[in-house]
């Protein structure tokens, strides 16, 4: 049967068992890869309750970096061709390495953001907004007025009608989200002290962007899961697409 009451979103999402993962999730207060809330890591200064109104956003979403962002399957289309396509898709994408991340504000939340060369996973995002957008609804005219109520530049208004997302290509910045929005005393706090927080749970190193996760969100005031995995497989010589 088509699943047209559900979303369905391509994230770059960290293997469930490494230090990030677990970090990115205790953030949140949830486990997206269980669907079940986990112990919180509290930064200091919030309670346990303040901090959890502030990161209530992306809860929902679960930790991740956008590739493509979400999206309702285009009417005749059924889950089991969306499956299919992107175990394809990550079979034809080379897995590589992001030589870091550090915490970051960004504008007026908190996030990861990549240190050093971004291009490969700047193209892989691409390709995901291209590959996957034959399966993608037009956006409700709600969605779309909620979109365009927030400052566009002319080319994110022509992506936003065009892809179904403003934030693509050129306009493309890899981030995963820990928290919603903050007042700017607040931004710069929590970034010092989600700093202290990376460093003792993560630290510095590589990230292997070595497979794709597949999320879904069964109602619209629901959390996403993911419910599928795939590795990227391609050899690591073969030609750019």
């Amino acid at each position: 049967m088509p699943y047209g009451g559900s979303r369905f979103a391509i994230y770059f999402a960290p293997d469930p068992a490494s230090a990030l993962w677990r970090f990115g999730s205790s953030i949140l207060s949830y486990d997206a890869s269980l669907a079940l809330g986990c112990d919180p890591l509290v930064p200091t200064f919030w309670t346990e309750d303040e901090w959890w109104d502030r990161t209530e956003e992306p809860r929902r979403y679960g930790f991740h970096a956008t590739l493509k962002a979400p999206f309702h399957l285009r009417d005749g289309t059924h889950e089991e061709e969306l499956f299919a396509a992107f175990d394809l898709f990550a079979a034809q994408q080379k897995p590589f390495v992001i030589e870091g991340l550090r915490v970051c504000c960004l504008g007026t939340f908190v996030a990861l953001v990549p240190v050093g060369e971004t291009g490969k996973i700047s193209r892989l995002a691409a390709e995901a907004v291209r590959n996957f957008d034959a399966l993608r609804a037009p956006l409700s005219e709600a969605d779309l007025a909620r979109r365009l109520s927030s400052p566009l530049s002319e080319r994110q208004q022509q992506y936003l009608q065009e892809w179904g997302y403003p934030y693509v290509f050129e306009d493309f910045r890899f981030h995963m989200t820990l928290t919603g929005p903050l007042v700017p005393e607040e931004c710069a706090k929590a970034e010092r002290e989600l700093k202290s927080l990376f460093a003792a749970c993560v630290g510095q190193g590589p990230v292997a962007v070595d497979s794709i996760a597949l999320f879904r969100q069964d109602r619209r005031d629901g959390r996403f899961r993911i419910v599928r995995r795939a590795p990227l497989l391609a050899p690591r010589n073969a030609p750019t697409r």
